[in-house]
C-alpha cells in the first residue's frame, strides 16, 4: 500500500495529498479541523456528494465556481432554486455537470431548514456521530471507507429525505469536518488536532 506518511518540506503528511501545492495546503490547513458553522457543514455534504466518482483534488480545485454559483452553499437560497437554475449549473464547465448531484443539493437544502429546526442546527445534527473513544491510525491500511457511526448518519439522512450521504460520503465528511482525527499518527497534524475534537456547545444554524 506504500509509505504511510510521506515527507515533504522536512514534514511527515499523510500519503494522500501528495505533492500538489494546493492539496497540501489543504491537508496542513482543513482536513481535520472540527467544523461547527453549519454552512460550511452543508458545503462539505453537497461536495463529496459531487466527489463521487472522481477525486477530491478536482473537487477541490472547483471549489471556488462552486461556491460562486451555488450562492456560498447558503441552504437558504439554494432551496429557491428552480429548473432554470438547473439549466444554468448544467452548462457551467466549471463544475461538475450531473444533473442527479446538482439536483440532490437543491432537494438537501430545501431539507436542510426541517433538520435545523428539529436538530437545533446541522452541526448540532452531525456531531451527534462524532465517536466518542479516541482514534488512532498508524498505517495507511487503518484507516476506514465507513464506519458504523457514518452509516447510522447516512442512513438518518436518507429517511429524511437526503440524497447522495452514503456511508463512505459520510465518513469522507467525518475525515474532513474533523469528527474524527484521521491523519496517520506520524503525520506532523495529528497532534495539532489531538485536542482539538468536540461536539459545539450551540448550534452552528445560519
Amino acid at each position: 500500500m506504500g509509505e504511510a506518511t510521506k515527507v515533504t518540506g522536512a514534514l511527515n503528511r499523510c500519503w494522500w495529498c501528495g505533492d500538489d501545492t494546493e492539496y497540501v495546503r489543504y491537508h496542513d490547513s482543513e482536513w481535520g479541523v472540527p467544523v461547527v458553522d453549519d454552512r460550511r457543514l452543508f458545503e462539505k455534504l453537497s461536495l463529496e456528494g459531487f466527489q463521487s466518482g472522481l477525486s477530491w483534488l478536482t473537487i477541490l480545485r472547483k471549489r471556488p465556481a462552486f461556491r460562486e454559483v451555488f450562492a456560498d452553499f447558503d441552504p437558504a437560497m439554494i432551496a429557491g432554486f428552480g429548473a432554470r437554475d438547473v439549466a444554468r449549473l448544467l452548462k457551467d464547465a466549471r463544475i461538475v455537470r450531473h444533473r442527479g448531484k446538482i439536483e440532490a443539493v437543491i432537494s438537501n437544502a430545501r431539507s436542510y431548514a426541517e433538520l435545523a429546526a428539529r436538530e437545533g442546527s446541522l452541526a448540532q445534527f452531525v456531531w451527534a456521530y462524532a465517536p466518542t473513544r479516541p482514534i488512532t491510525r498508524v498505517r495507511r491500511e487503518d484507516v476506514p471507507s465507513q464506519t458504523a457511526e457514518s452509516t447510522a448518519m447516512s442512513k438518518e439522512l436518507r429517511r429524511r429525505g437526503w440524497r447522495f450521504v452514503g456511508p463512505t460520503t459520510a465518513y469522507a465528511f467525518f475525515q474532513a469536518m474533523g469528527l474524527v482525527n484521521d491523519h496517520l499518527t506520524r503525520c506532523f497534524r495529528y497532534a495539532e488536532l489531538a485536542g482539538r475534537r468536540g461536539a459545539p456547545e450551540s448550534g452552528g444554524s445560519l
